[in-house]
């Protein structure tokens, strides 16, 4: 089946994957996004605070497991990003794993006895994972479309040309954009998920306050993104694999693929209306409307940087150097290999909805956070 498709049609086959697997990573990220919701909408009441804990701690390990998918999927399908992004702009990369490590600590070690560090260690290392983590992460992603400082030698080795390794990228007003957007952007899922799972009438309306707040610092820094986005010279190839540059490549390629426009501009609305019927209408169940939302808004951002001719990883240094799923994939055979391998992709994808329902069978309440039975994070 698969060894029949061309090698273009393997590399757009596994970009497609990568760019759902994205998609379905932001949406998960509403855990980070709840992080910083913590001391807002708890507001130093311990009961109030446990319960959005207990709630976000019943999904974190899902975010984990869609993330190894996304850079499995990325490290095999696309080799050539994974050795010259990881290994040249490794301090974004390592401050992002860090920030990673410290949640995991987190959920594992707040309430353990005797816990040396104390309770609000803990819960700062999982805000500055729900901020200083995603913002990282929106800058780190934003390069995809602005660039980096590097070169690649005839042996496909990489070679940075700044010695702040990345962290060079936190100097650009456009990663930055992205990288804010997608902080409030996770804020608003991670409030829609409290809203969602937790019956408490004072946190679903400290939720709504919450929202009313990020929403339009969202829509400031997201439609700044957008509109650098779109008025930005771009990085193009022609049929031998020439890199050059393009006036209003990204706007283009949106209207190139008009499927790809139509999941933006959809999953944008999504949001938006799940904002509106949570703030006007009193709906619980918006996370859902807002997360297929973030679903296919991410995933059309990621098929518009690595489709139609477009260089997803561009050097700013030297020109010829820029990835593309044409000069950065595996071979025909390896792709094959691991389009079977895919296969098992929904299944993995059927667990993690199973995982929620069941999780979500009973919503938490304040009577349940107070038995002393019960397992609090």
């Amino acid at each position: 089946m698969f060894e029949n498709l061309t090698l273009l049609q393997l590399q757009q086959f596994w970009w497609i994957i990568i760019s759902l697997l994205g998609g379905l990573f932001g949406f998960i990220m509403f855990v980070q996004g709840g992080q910083t919701l913590l001391g807002r909408i708890s507001k130093g009441n311990e009961t109030y605070k446990t319960m959005l804990i207990n709630s976000l701690g019943r999904k974190w390990e899902l975010g984990f497991t869609t993330l190894v998918l996304f850079g499995g999927a990325l490290f095999a399908a696309f080799p050539l990003f994974y050795s010259t992004s990881f290994g040249g702009a490794y301090w974004i990369w390592m401050a992002i794993l860090f920030c990673f490590i410290i949640q995991a600590v987190s959920y594992e070690y707040r309430k353990k006895p005797n816990n040396f560090l104390g309770q609000k260690v803990y819960e700062t290392f999982l805000f500055i994972n729900g901020s200083l983590g995603v913002i990282l992460l929106g800058v780190a992603i934003a390069t995809f479309f602005s660039g980096s400082s590097f070169s690649i030698d005839e042996n496909n080795f990489s070679h940075w040309h700044t010695s702040l390794r990345g962290l060079e990228a936190l100097f650009s007003l456009f990663n930055l954009s992205l990288g804010f957007a997608l902080f409030f952007l996770v804020r608003i899922l991670g409030a829609l998920y409290f809203i969602n799972n937790i019956d408490n009438e004072t946190i679903r309306q400290r939720a709504i306050a919450s929202i009313k707040i990020d929403m339009p610092i969202f829509l400031f820094f997201f439609l700044s993104f957008l509109y650098l986005l779109f008025t930005k010279t771009g990085f193009a190839y022609d049929e031998n694999l020439k890199i050059y540059m393009q006036e209003y490549k990204y706007l283009f390629n949106f209207l190139d693929i008009p499927f790809v426009l139509a999941m933006f501009v959809g999953g944008i609305i999504m949001v938006i209306i799940a904002v509106f019927l949570t703030i006007h209408f009193k709906k619980t169940c918006c996370i859902k409307t807002g997360g297929l939302g973030v679903v296919l808004t991410v995933m059309a951002l990621f098929l518009n940087v690595g489709l139609n001719n477009t260089s997803y990883y561009p050097s700013t240094f030297d020109l010829q150097s820029s990835l593309t799923i044409i000069n950065s994939s595996g071979s025909h055979y390896t792709l094959t290999a691991m389009s079977y391998a895919a296969l098992m992709v929904p299944f993995v994808l059927a667990y993690i909805f199973y995982a929620w329902y069941q999780m979500d069978k009973v919503k938490i309440t304040k009577e349940e956070i107070e038995d002393p039975h019960a397992h609090n994070y």
